[in-house]
């Protein structure tokens, strides 16, 4: 079975940590994003996933010169102009010659969702398609997909106010497809799957959904990727994950609890480190406070610098002492 992984958005909501690459090459306890995405994909007989990729493909390219990830064949389709995520399938499929059933993943969505019950439930019904439903406390930032009893989608109301949402169910952005999907995407343009493609298949009576209680998380903001992280440590998804790398230079005075420190990372003595993750190549000076905070690539927090839910861009350094609160270092255009 192949899949086709979404990935060419600009990371826009992730700014300034894709400022210099995809947001699925950001590091989720020290391994890219993309390897968690391809790995669940494989748990479920995916053996051959194509990219479909946008901004900056050559970071893909330069991570996995020899084109597999989570030891499967990957295929790159980059688009040549914005297509939205219809025209994205669309391009991407025909790109790879997949004239078969198939499934589609947003490369931002973390999750246990059942795949295999989604293919056998999307068979049982003889659907041209299927999306699996994520229940969600406000549907207001998704596409809210209500159905009947057997699971034929009734409409497809995209990020609809909170008290008009005719269902708590979301659109998890996982799908299975059949290739006459790809028939119905015009050639050329930017095309919606979800305002156009799937309100179309509903008027055909063809979509259909099924609802899964599992694990899923939508990375695309710094508070959802923080939270994706902690999440792993602390077992929520199976067995606890430890966050500090063996390569990483904690010293024995640091204080860090409940936290990401990766690979060429350093945490002094007297540096306290909470909730919060530090990538490859940053240093926490000491007698630094950090918490519930993002540090890039390279950043340095000074000596007895205090941040709390900050986001340090790579490469970007603190004054001595300096105290921020709730912002992003360099702030998004």
């Amino acid at each position: 079975m192949k899949a086709v992984v979404l990935v060419g958005g600009f990371g826009t909501r992730l700014r300034p940590l894709t400022l210099t690459r995809p947001k699925q090459m950001l590091p989720v306890v020290n391994r890219p994003m993309i390897e968690h995405v391809i790995g669940h994909l494989v748990g479920h007989g995916v053996d051959e996933v194509v990219l479909s990729m946008g901004y900056r493909p050559d970071e893909f390219h330069a991570a996995y010169p020899d084109d597999h990830v989570a030891g499967v064949p990957m295929r790159y389709a980059v688009d040549p102009e914005p297509l939205d995520t219809a025209g994205a399938i669309r391009y991407s499929a025909l790109e790879a010659g997949i004239d078969e059933r198939f499934v589609v993943v947003n490369g931002d969505v973390l999750t246990d969702i059942d795949i295999d019950a989604l293919v056998a439930f999307h068979d049982d019904r003889g659907a041209e398609a299927t999306i699996a439903l994520h229940r969600v406390d406000d549907p207001s930032a998704f596409g809210v997909v209500p159905t009947d009893a057997a699971g034929r989608v009734e409409a497809f109301v995209e990020k609809p106010p909170r008290d008009e949402a005719p269902t708590d169910l979301i659109n998890a952005g996982i799908y299975v497809m059949e290739p006459a999907v790809v028939d119905r995407i015009d050639a050329g343009r930017r095309v919606s799957v979800e305002r156009e493609v799937f309100p179309a298949m509903v008027d055909d009576g063809v979509l259909y959904a099924r609802h899964d209680d599992a694990y899923w998380i939508d990375t695309g903001t710094p508070a959802l990727y923080l939270r994706a992280q902690l999440d792993l440590l602390d077992g929520v998804r199976g067995e606890r994950i430890d966050g500090v790398d063996p390569g990483a230079a904690v010293e024995p005075g640091a204080d860090v609890s409940r936290a990401v420190v990766a690979a060429g990372a350093s945490v002094a003595d007297g540096a306290v480190v909470i909730e919060s993750v530090v990538m490859a190549g940053a240093v926490v000076a000491a007698g630094a406070r950090v918490e519930r905070s993002v540090i890039g690539f390279g950043a340095v927090v000074a000596e007895g610098a205090e941040l709390d839910e900050v986001v340090l861009g790579d490469g970007e350094k603190t004054e001595h002492g300096e105290r921020l609160h709730g912002l992003r270092r360099p702030e998004p255009d």
